[in-house]
């Protein structure tokens, strides 16, 4: 079986997570993936640590796998010749360096839609190539603060917090990953490429969904809330009696089960409780209600209670917790590469579970250059001068 984007080749000349993190993904479904750094390795994430095993970081083997590496000096014209050559022959280039570095490196769209007019050219920036932002470099960490998710998420005591991920990074890889999809899809038609501008502050803004519709509707600033929702009760975190647990009550129905497992049947005959919108105006009476009776028994107790009548709940669990999970286990989500020089190593597997073209993991994360033999190789100076 091959993989879904199996003759697909993308030029991958991005670094850190969001660009990384898109073309592993598209190298995951088949593509054939050529990672793009300076001599020595000029991916930072190489050096972002610890942990390390044998002086490879867990964070670049986060999002490097299925790809072949190669060092150009993009400062020199053998090397600037080099992708131009590697350009022509590939279908997606990706790069995020900062507005109109590539171009700078005579490397630009237009330059390079000429060499080749079916190549999809994914630019990654922190602010977009348009807007008076567009020359301002941008992180995922200052992003989540500008763009108004650090302002929603912890609670009035702590303050803004920001994600314990670099949820941006991660997002701007999955759009990028999406758009590039869908350009390659209507080249099948046009049997033209595209250029595709994508944001990380674009992208923080459209993952604010209901809490950005809820300020464009009643423009009352939202505050954060916690683990507690803007928009549904009770969902968010309860104590129990040896720890904490979260419910997900998303309809009345459920509302009415919960009540009925807690022994508080009235709850849900209340008028003041009865529907979502009176519990959301409520919540300050009903959720110390709730919670003095999740505190009587240990979460094991209420989970099982909750599966039994199909109530959404779950424990909150540590990385020891999820990777020990049957249910992950049983869904590949933890799998083991060699690497030629950390060895054995586990990764995150796929959540792509296709029925015909399956993921798989054929590459290891590279080391800088690995592939330089094999692939630039096939190109001297004298090939390249006339591109």
């Amino acid at each position: 079986m091959t993989g879904a984007l199996e003759g697909i080749k993308i030029l991958d000349l991005s670094r850190v997570l969001a660009g990384p993190y898109c073309t592993m993904i598209l190298g995951d479904l088949g593509a054939e993936v050529i990672k793009v750094e300076s001599p020595g390795g000029s991916d930072e994430t190489r050096k972002w640590g610890p942990p390390f095993r044998n002086d490879v970081s867990a964070y670049y083997l986060s999002a490097n796998r299925n790809k072949k590496a190669i060092t150009v000096d993009l400062k020199t014209e053998e090397g600037v010749a080099i992708i131009k050559q590697l350009a022509a022959e590939s279908d997606v280039i990706v790069s995020n360096f900062k507005t109109g570095t590539m171009e700078r490196f005579g490397l630009g769209y237009d330059t390079l839609s000429h060499i080749n007019p079916r190549i999809v050219f994914c630019s990654i920036t922190g602010f977009g190539e348009t807007g008076p932002d567009r020359d301002v470099p941008g992180y995922d960490f200052i992003i989540q603060a500008m763009s108004g998710l650090m302002s929603i998420t912890g609670t009035k005591e702590s303050g803004p917090q920001k994600s314990g991920v670099a949820i941006v990074d991660v997002l701007t890889g999955l759009y990028a990953c999406i758009g590039i999809q869908a350009a390659l899809l209507e080249r099948v038609s046009s049997g033209k490429g595209q250029k595709l501008d994508i944001s990380l502050y674009d992208t923080a803004v459209s993952a604010l969904i209901n809490i950005g519709s809820n300020y464009l509707m009643n423009e009352k600033v939202p505050t954060a809330l916690g683990n507690a929702h803007a928009n549904i009760v009770p969902y968010q975190t309860f104590q129990t009696a040896d720890g904490e647990m979260v419910l997900a009550v998303g309809n009345d129905h459920q509302f009415k089960a919960l009540c009925a497992v807690l022994g508080t049947p009235e709850y849900a005959e209340d008028e003041f409780y009865r529907t979502n919108p009176k519990r959301v105006e409520n919540r300050e009476t009903l959720v110390p209600l709730l919670q003095q009776v999740l505190l009587t028994e240990k979460t094991v107790h209420w989970q099982a209670l909750c599966r039994e009548h199909k109530i959404p709940a779950g424990p909150i669990q540590t990385m020891q917790d999820v990777v020990n999970d049957p249910q992950l286990q049983s869904r590949n989500m933890f799998i083991e590469h060699d690497h030629p020089t950390a060895g054995k190593i586990k990764m995150i597997g796929s959540p792509l579970k296709l029925s015909r073209t399956p993921v798989k993991v054929k590459r290891h994360p590279p080391n800088p250059g690995e592939h330089n033999d094999e692939i630039l190789g096939r190109y001297t100076t004298q090939q390249t001068t006339n591109l």
